[in-house]
């Protein structure tokens, strides 16, 4: 594999936030630095709910996936989520993230985790990258969200 992988630390945290920005502005996502410092640094500090790496060398990342963590009792035991997965524009297409996804599965699965889950666009360019990794789409469910950020 020639894309590197590094689990982000706090020290990252600046050009994570730039990484970051350019995804929400991609894909509609309003939030401010403050919110996304917020919700970056614990995952940066050691929380066991996620953890994000950079992709590419990790002076100069060419993008980041970010993992949540959960429980599931369907699948026997510690699930993740894809929770965000970038690549600058500029090198696209070019294999790195898929070479990137292709050696997490495995480094995940020999941490313990039982699932890896994944949202995308019906639409999606990579949906064919995914479904060569192992992602099924679930036909008899769809992702449902409630949002608790307002009452």
């Amino acid at each position: 594999m020639k894309t590197k992988l590094h689990m982000a630390r706090a020290e990252d945290l600046p050009r994570l936030l730039g990484m970051v920005a350019s995804f929400h502005d991609e894909t509609g996502i309003e939030q401010d630095d403050t919110t996304r410092t917020a919700a970056l640094a614990p995952l940066l500090e050691g929380s066991p709910h996620g953890v994000v790496y950079i992709i590419g060398p990790r002076n100069a990342p060419v993008g980041y996936i970010a993992i949540s963590f959960g429980w599931s009792i369907e699948m026997g035991g510690i699930d993740g989520f894809v929770d965000e997965f970038w690549i600058r524009p500029a090198v696209r297409d070019k294999g790195m993230g898929g070479e990137a996804l292709s050696a997490l599965v495995p480094a995940l699965r020999e941490a313990g985790v039982k699932a890896l889950h994944l949202e995308a666009d019906r639409e999606s360019p990579v949906d064919a990258l995914y479904r060569r990794l192992g992602f099924e789409r679930r036909d008899r469910y769809c992702l449902m969200t409630a949002d608790l950020r307002h009452p």
